[in-house]
This record gives C-alpha cells, structure tokens and sequence, in this order.
C-alpha cells in the first residue's frame, strides 16, 4: 500500500509559511525563555533585535519600541535575561522568532516576583496597616542599631547623630546584613533587644546594594518580627530607590541610614535656640507676673490701710469738724438775717425820701439841658465831615493833584488839543504845557 497521496498538493513557500505560522502561534499563546544575549542591536527605529542562546540552541528575538521603552536596564551581549513573548514566524526568511513583550535580567527578575510575592502575602495579613504604626519618641532616651559593626552604614549613622544631638546614649547591636543566616542573626537580635527594654526605638539599618544584597532584609519571618517587636522599629535599608519588606512593616521607613538619624533625633542647635526662646518667654512671663503681683499687693495694701480703724476715726472726726463748720456757718446766718434785711429796707426807704427823688429828678435835668445844647450842633458837625470827605476824593481824582506829583499837561497852541503821542505834533509846531504852577511855552524841535 503507498502512503503517498492519491493527489499532489502542490504548496508555495509562503502558504507553507503561513501554515507554519499559524500552528505555532495557536499552539504557544506566551512563553517564558531565558537566555544570554547575543547579536544584539538597536536601529534608529528603537526596535530591539538580538538572539537568545544556551550552550546548545539559539532563538531570535524582537521586542519593539514601544516595549523596549518600558525596560529598566540597558540590555548587552552576554547578559542572562528571562523574556517573556509568542512564538511567531517571520516569513521573509521562514526563521520562527519570539516577539517579545517584557525582557528582565534573570537573577533580579526571579527575585524581584518573589518579592512582589511575598508582599502581597503580607499586605494581605495587615502588617502594612499605617493603623497599626507606632509613633517615634520625640527625645529618645536609648538607641539601639541593628545593623553591621564595620559597614558604611554605622559610620554615617554614628557621624550624623554625634553632629545633631551627641548626648543620645547609641548602642551597636551587631549584626551580619547579607548572606546566608543573616535574617535569622537579625530576627535573633530584634527580638532579643525587645526584651531587654532598653530602647526607646530600634533602627534597622544597611548600605545600599542590589536586589539580592538586600534579600535578607525581606525575610517574611523578619517581617512578622518587626511587626510584633514591642519597640518601635525604623528601617533604613539600602538607597533611596530600595525597597525591602522590613521598610513597609517598620513603624517608619527613611530614604537612607543617614537621613534616618536625622529624623530620630533633633537638631541640638534647634533645641538651644529653641530653648532660648522659651527662656526668655519665661523670664517675661515671669516680670509681668511679678509686676501684676506687686500691683496686687499694693492694692491690697491700701484696701488695708483704708480698712484701719484709726484711719476710719480719722475720717469720723473731720466729717464730724466739717459738720460743725456747716452748723457754725447756718447758726451766724441765722443771726445775721434780720439785721441784713432790716438794712435792706432802710436803703430801700433812703432811696424814697423826697430829697433823694429831689436829688435825682435835678440830675436827670441837668442831663437833658445837656443834650438840648449838644443837639443842634450835632448835625451842623456831619455835614461838615462829610464835606471835608468829598473834598479829598476831589482832590485824590483831580488832575492837578497828578500835576502836583510833577506831571505837565501838554496842548496844541493852534487848537488846544491835548497831545497824548508824538505822532499828534510836528517839528516847529507850537505848544502849551500846563504845570501844577503856571504855564510853559514850547516849541517842538523834534520827537522820539
């Protein structure tokens, strides 16, 4: 029996392509691969296009722009990645590729979906709650650090605190920071500085590093130990771009180890000028309080002096003089009214006695016989101020009063035309010119 078909199916490149394609795209919907970069580049379009390997297969790759600007690191030859995408065929060459659609180095991107992983297991269990943070103490009493002995870390913590508020008792409380067993050595710790009780606060803290440096500060037993320590904890793990698990459950999570120092204790050049301001805001409230008391005591002082009895009979005895005065006073007008109007009443009686009346009726005459002389004058008297008044007008509006100031009147000797210009004569004319006194004949000789 042949196994050859009975009819010849004649297909071309590209339907067979096409074929090839469509079994590989319905059958892989997304893949993960992981690989070493090789061949890699980047045209000026900003499509990606490399080829992963192993040490016995290769497979191209192509992540297009618009993904290629979501990565987060520059990809190189050489570079172990994990790319996620579909399997594809590119036609014009028949060579399946993988379109890819994320591209992550491959150690940080297994860590770091671990570390999504157990976050979100935590998150879920609450310790990330801010309800259930702690508050700092203000002025710490004791500070334990939990961090490595000889790491860049202490240092900077250690020079920043010495700098801001050095009387802060500090205790190292060492630690290994990465490396197998580290997490527990600080789990071992926190949990042994909780309780002793010696701290106020407890600040957790390492340099900066990669992803899998800093593993051990994302240790979910040493996360659910910091959420149960019963003294506040800081975290101040790695950069400020570092995120860990024990930054999200800690009490209070700070950029870096140095900026946490800051933010535990205050500035003791603040405190003393704070200090300062509070002194002297005392010693003023102090002087108005002093003040307000003297002037309470010295009302006090005179409400007792005004309360003495001796005081009091003083007062009684010149209210009691005052009284006499008074009663002195109404006793002597008392006596002295009926003289008062008997000499009222015998003035009253001088006044009518006929020789006063008598007295006065002759003074009253002797006025009017006055006026009667003084009455026909009067008249005569105004008329001639009133005269002498238009007299001088006249005088002050005639023009011999201006002649009299050295002015001259000048005429034409044929008309008598007063001359006002020089244009009014000619040369040779005759003419007359008044003066205050006399006259003056003159001939014109010429004009200016």
């Amino acid at each position: 029996m042949s196994l050859l078909p009975r009819e010849r199916q004649v297909l071309r490149p590209s339907q067979l392509n096409a074929l090839a394609r469509d079994l590989l795209e319905g059958s892989f919907a997304q893949v993960w691969v992981e690989g070493e970069i090789s061949g890699f580049a980047r045209p000026a379009s900003g499509h990606c296009y490399f080829t992963l390997k192993d040490e016995r297969a290769q497979v191209r790759c192509a992540l297009f722009r618009q993904n290629a600007q979501r990565l987060r690191f520059l990809p190189r030859d050489g570079m172990l990645v994990q790319a996620r995408g579909r399997l594809t065929l590119y036609e014009a060459r028949g060579d399946y590729q993988l379109v890819l659609e994320h591209l992550e180095e491959a150690g940080e991107g297994a860590l770091r979906r671990a570390f999504e992983q157990l976050k979100a297991k935590l998150e879920a269990e609450g310790l990330f709650d801010p309800a259930r943070k702690r508050p700092l103490p203000a002025f710490p009493r004791r500070l334990g650090v939990i961090t490595s002995p000889t790491g860049a870390a202490v240092r900077d913590i250690l020079s920043v605190l010495g700098r801001r508020f050095p009387l802060l008792p500090v205790e190292v409380l060492p630690v290994p920071v990465q490396g197998d067993g580290a997490a527990a050595r600080i789990r071992a710790m926190l949990d042994a500085a909780g309780r002793a009780g010696r701290h106020d606060v407890l600040l957790l803290a390492r340099g900066g590093g990669s992803l899998e440096d800093l593993w051990s500060f994302n240790d979910v037993d040493l996360a659910r130990a910091i959420a149960a320590s019963p003294v506040p904890v800081v975290s101040a793990v790695g950069h400020e771009t570092d995120f860990s698990l024990a930054d999200f459950v800690a009490d209070l999570r700070a950029p870096t180890p140095s900026a946490a120092a800051e933010l535990l204790v205050p500035d003791c050049r603040e405190l003393q000028q704070r200090l300062q301001q509070q002194q002297r805001r005392l010693a003023g409230a102090l002087s108005r309080m002093a003040a307000t008391r003297a002037q309470r005591t010295d009302q006090a002082w005179l409400r007792l002096q005004a309360a003495r009895p001796q005081l009091r009979l003083e007062r009684g005895q010149r209210r009691l003089q005052q009284l006499r005065e008074r009663l002195e006073r109404r006793q002597r007008q008392l006596l002295a009214a009926p003289g008062d109007r008997l000499q009222r009443l015998q003035r009253r009686l001088d006044l009518a006695h006929p020789r006063a009346r008598l007295a006065a009726h002759r003074h009253r005459l002797a006025l009017l016989g006055q006026r009667l002389q003084v009455a026909p004058q009067r008249p005569q008297q105004q008329r001639c101020a009133r005269l002498a008044e238009l007299l001088r007008t006249l005088e002050s509006l005639s023009p011999l009063a201006t002649l009299a100031r050295g002015y001259a009147l000048v005429q034409r000797a044929d008309d008598g035309r007063i001359v006002r210009e020089a244009d009014d004569v000619a040369v040779g004319d005759a003419v007359h010119a008044r003066l205050a006194e006399g006259r003056l004949r003159l001939r014109v000789e010429g004009s200016d």
